[in-house]
């Protein structure tokens, strides 16, 4: 941590974990979070849901061989064996015990009317952040929210409900979305405990939508939704193996989602694979007459993204390789070096170096103006929501009454520095903001694109994953998350490699509503260089 407290060490958590295979009878050494080591004598049961897709699930449905009960039911049981009595992924904070009613209602409309669309009985698990208006809390892994029931639904919960998805459940995240400390453990959260990545239990699953990235990783749902304010998308996506979906600030509602910006929130897809995210894009956006950030996106979003699945979606394409988000981790620049080599194959002409002007040189203003939003909007939440707590004033005073419960490992010095800040009617945050916004936009990712006529430059997501250490907090090695979370641009993470089994991803970035080229070019890339795989939970790494 630095003295000038650079936003992206506790924001932007970036992280690869991975797994070799775990055979024989296996004691683990004490995992953080427990008092014991975890056991386990052989690895999990063969699932007969690993690794499948959406269409695939569909396909089953159709053909009988599915439905959305035995889904629902096969997958609550793989997340009570993984996630709770196995290795203890930790990932899911609460499941919903209206998914089985849920999952009926939507076989008998089936049969009666046929299916909706593609997420007809699809299993999805959500953030803890993301408000539900049933029997599930909504707590973004605070004890102070521990027992609020939200009450409506998000405008991307009626979303996915509309389309037919199974929510299955919450899961866990790096407490208030990792904005409370400055010496933060990704993926810990007072009402969750710790999340661990199921590449390598002993390794932090990045964060802060540590949970969602941990969970459809490890199989324990279809597909899942993260939120991002900075990296808490396409972080643990990088961590886990996973493709995530950063979309351009307003594409997707924030309506019902515990903020951190309203400048740069957003949420997102998570999945195994490009397809699986396009289609849960697809559901998502809409425009929200309740968040005037989706306004703008009213000609430019989608229904369906899987329009632009192009299997040769790289040939032709211009790709800046942003060199300046390179050097922190050779094995990982190595990585990085064969997926341009692997675009060149496949048709793409590549501009290398391409790099990124402005890099670190408005971290200072992103924070500052997180700082600023943070208690604006979270005010402005809690006092629309069912908490007991209704200002950040309060949550910093209950945090304190709490201190052995909610801050045995770190504090809250973030929320303390939020609570210290003006409205957003002072200079110093308009400066700010108006900072962030020409140094990523205007001289940065625009300046950027027009100057190499690029369709997206390619960068690094993050380095392999730290181990999860309540001593010293994060361990962020690097990554690329910062330029299109501070411009509101949208971004893309796929699986590029592994490091000694450790998965490593990849990110495109590109400029506002890019959402249809960037979904062109991870799908070519994916089909390029396929490197997805099931994690294999091993306890610890050892050479």
């Amino acid at each position: 941590m630095t003295s000038r407290i650079d936003r992206r060490e506790f924001v932007r958590r970036g992280a690869v974990a991975g797994a070799l295979a775990l055979t024989g009878t296996t004691e683990a050494p004490a995992l953080p979070g427990h008092s014991r080591g975890v056991t386990w004598p052989k690895p999990p049961a063969p699932f007969d849901l690993d690794e499948i897709t959406i269409a695939q699930l569909q396909e089953g449905m159709s053909a009988g061989k599915y439905t959305a009960r035995s889904l629902a039911e096969r997958y609550l049981a793989r997340i009570d064996e993984i996630d709770r009595h196995g290795p203890t992924v930790n990932s899911v904070i609460e499941t919903n015990p209206d998914a089985l009613d849920i999952a009926d209602a939507l076989d008998r409309e089936r049969k009666e009317k046929g299916a909706r669309g593609p997420l007809h009985g699809i299993p999805v698990l959500i953030k803890d952040n993301i408000d539900t208006a049933d029997k599930m809390k909504t707590s973004a892994g605070s004890l102070a929210l521990a027992d609020v029931v939200a009450p409506r639904d998000a405008f991307i919960v009626q979303r996915l409900r509309a389309a037919g998805a199974v929510i299955l459940g919450k899961t866990n995240l790096s407490e208030w979305a990792n904005f409370r400390s400055t010496h933060s453990v990704s993926g810990w959260s007072g009402r969750g405990g710790q999340t661990r990545n199921p590449y390598t239990l002993d390794r932090n699953p990045c964060g802060s939508s540590s949970g969602t990235g941990a969970a459809i990783a490890a199989n324990l749902a279809a597909v899942g939704i993260g939120t991002e304010t900075d990296g808490s998308i396409v972080c643990p996506s990088s961590a886990t193996g996973l493709v995530g979906i950063k979309p351009t600030v307003g594409l997707i509602s924030r309506s019902g989602i515990v903020p951190i910006s309203h400048t740069q929130d957003t949420a997102g897809p998570m999945a195994r694979t490009v397809t699986d995210a396009a289609i849960m894009l697809g559901a998502l956006a809409s425009v929200d007459p309740n968040d005037a950030a989706t306004a703008p996106s009213r000609n430019k979003w989608h229904a369906d993204y899987r329009e632009f699945l192009t299997a040769d979606g790289l040939r032709g394409a211009r790709i800046g390789v942003a060199r300046n988000f390179f050097g922190f981790n050779a094995r990982v620049d190595q990585i990085m070096d064969d997926a341009v080599a692997a675009m060149k194959n496949a048709g793409a002409v590549v501009i290398d170096p391409a790099n990124f002007a402005t890099k670190g040189k408005f971290d200072d203003a992103e924070f500052d103006v997180l700082l600023y939003e943070f208690k604006a909007d979270l005010n402005a939440y809690l006092a629309r929501s069912n908490a007991p707590y209704k200002t950040l004033a309060a949550l910093i005073e209950f945090n304190a009454q709490n201190r052995d419960r909610e801050m045995p490992h770190f504090g809250q010095e973030i929320f303390e520095m939020a609570q210290k800040k003006g409205s957003l009617s002072t200079a110093a945050y308009r400066a700010a903001r108006a900072k962030c916004r020409r140094l990523s936009r205007v001289e940065g990712i625009d300046a950027m694109m027009k100057k190499h006529r690029l369709d997206a430059f390619v960068a690094p997501t993050g380095g392999p994953a730290w181990v999860i250490d309540y001593l010293n907090g994060d361990h962020f090695t690097g990554g690329s998350s910062t330029p299109a979370a501070v411009a509101g641009y949208a971004s893309i993470t796929v699986p590029a490699g592994f490091i000694h089994e450790l998965p490593v991803g990849l990110s495109f970035v590109a400029g506002a509503w890019s959402e249809p080229t960037l979904i062109r070019l991870a799908f070519g890339f994916e089909r390029a260089m396929p490197v997805r795989k099931a994690p294999t939970f091993r306890p610890t790494y050892s050479a």
